[in-house]
């Protein structure tokens, strides 16, 4: 079993990691002066990574067991606990969620213009939210985060977002919280089934009856399918990326979508292990019709970002695929991937949106030319589309490569459809490419009038081509921080493999 080791650090440093930026919205309130908004936000996202880091390098890769973990007394008459802890999967969407906090600050210096302190101050709360997610190990706490994102985000898409962002942002309110209520009927079934406690350490050790686990099962996979998205709980999605500002995409891509396969992995997986292996033909079925949905609908695209929302459906669709092979090359890959693809598509989203501010104009048929008339934009461009193609020497080739290894050591009929939407994804992403960056500069699209990148946007771009080629290189040491609770995960659903079977 999974248990809570002390905090070899000494300080509340998982405490820091997620209320430093919420102490940054806080001092916003007394700010006036935009451009001091900025440099505030812009301070306290850094900071807040240069305190994700030493994490990161004190991080024992040698043990599944929750680290750095703090534990208080909440509300004690109903068992609530502060119970902040990281084991080697949570760790990197903590690093991954601070470093795309001062990156969207980044990428909104000059695209936010109105309610400028208002925006960073969503920006904080949101990152104070996200990381809150992978750290409480208590299931008050935990929803409390996951309700919290909620708000910030739908200011961001309704407050800052396009000319139909008010629909956009009620309708990602309404899917996101449907999920939610749903997770809370699950969450206070589990506190009266297992011992009336929030403790999700504790909850981990509980052997709950196959009904409970079916009926749980389901409602937290709804509400997390919805965040991922899965299809067909996806059609929020598109609009939300269309019509939030660049920083709302880069998070929707970078973070939240993550937090829907961050669920499946921490909850229905270690939970309900036994309907996990029930619900899995399901799933698997699920996870294809996603990868391959996504990359059609992706190729019937005209707006370009529009386009990359859709690939991230297809993408996400084999995260989960790798979830639920049950092995460790598809666990990993899986796990892999949910970071390579808050990087590269975060990334792809920023690219993006640096054009949009230049042309006005997200039509591919305005496009042509990009790699002449801003040569140091095109070729970071090019680095992210080669990364999102999985190409060996980029971050997105570990992961996809494991994930296809497990599949077809479970199921060769899964892994051969989901190969056809990966042939998908290079059919889009080069077309497009080749529509937005070579031949002629497009004069309708006023391409020829567009600057090329400054240092700002230099340095936002520079810090995730690293990671695209880091982790494509050398990928030993992020797979060594999941390797160990990755086995301990198998362990348990292998175990519950032969439970199911008789229950079959």
């Amino acid at each position: 079993m999974i248990e809570a080791v002390h905090n070899s650090m000494g300080i509340p440093i998982l405490s820091i990691v997620t209320f430093l930026p919420l102490l940054g919205a806080v001092i916003l309130i007394f700010i006036k002066n935009n451009t001091a908004a900025r440099w505030i936000a812009l301070v306290f996202t850094v900071v807040d990574f240069l305190v994700a880091i030493p994490i990161m390098l004190n991080f024992d890769r040698t043990t599944p067991n929750m680290q750095f973990v703090e534990h208080y007394d909440w509300i004690p008459s109903w068992n609530i606990t502060y119970y902040m802890g990281i084991d080697g999967i949570s760790v990197l969407f903590i690093f991954l969620s601070a470093l795309l906090g001062w990156i969207c600050v980044l990428a909104s210096w000059r695209s936010i213009e109105h309610k400028v302190k208002e925006f960073m101050m969503a920006l904080l709360v949101m990152q104070t939210a996200m990381i809150g997610v992978f750290c409480a190990l208590d299931f008050f706490l935990f929803y409390l985060f996951w309700e919290a994102m909620l708000i910030p985000m739908y200011l961001i898409i309704g407050v800052w977002g396009g000319k139909n962002r008010i629909y956009a942002a009620i309708k990602f309110f309404l899917y996101t919280l449907a999920g939610s209520v749903l997770m809370l009927i699950g969450i206070i079934a589990l506190y009266f089934a297992g011992g009336q406690t929030f403790n999700i350490i504790e909850l981990m050790k509980y052997d709950f009856p196959f009904a409970v686990q079916f009926w749980a099962f389901i409602a937290f996979f709804i509400a997390f399918a919805i965040k991922v998205p899965m299809f067909p709980f996806h059609t929020w999605l598109p609009d939300a990326h269309v019509e939030a500002p660049t920083a709302g995409s880069i998070i929707l891509a970078g973070v939240l979508l993550k937090m829907g396969t961050y669920g499946l992995i921490r909850f229905n997986l270690t939970l309900f292990e036994e309907a996990a292996r029930y619900f899995t033909p399901l799933i698997l079925v699920m996870s294809v019709i996603s990868i391959i949905y996504g990359g059609y609908l992706a190729l019937a695209q005209t707006d370009i970002k529009k386009l990359i929302a859709y690939s991230s459906i297809s993408h996400m669709g084999f995260v989960t695929l790798g979830l639920f092979v049950f092995n460790s090359a598809g666990v990993e890959g899986a796990i892999m991937q949910m970071l390579n693809h808050g990087i590269t598509t975060g990334a792809l989203f920023l690219c993006i949106g640096l054009i949009y501010e230049r042309t006005h104009t997200r039509e591919l048929a305005d496009y042509g030319g990009l790699a002449k008339a801003v040569p140091i934009y095109t070729t970071f461009f090019t680095i992210f589309i080669l990364s999102s193609l999985a190409i060996p020497g980029t971050n997105s080739f570990i992961g996809e490569f494991l994930i296809l290894t497990g599949a077809f050591g479970y199921s060769k009929l899964a892994a051969s459809f989901s190969i056809i939407g990966a042939l998908l994804g290079a059919v889009y992403l080069l077309g497009m490419y080749k529509k937005v960056a070579l031949g002629e500069i497009n004069h309708k699209g006023h391409i020829h009038e567009a600057r090329d990148v400054n240092g700002r946007e230099l340095i936002a771009m520079v810090a995730l081509a690293i990671f695209v080629f880091w982790i494509g290189l050398n990928a030993a040491p992020f797979l060594e921080m999941v390797h160990p609770s990755v086995n301990h995960l198998l362990e348990q659903l292998n175990a519950a493999g032969a439970i199911v079977a008789n229950v079959k």
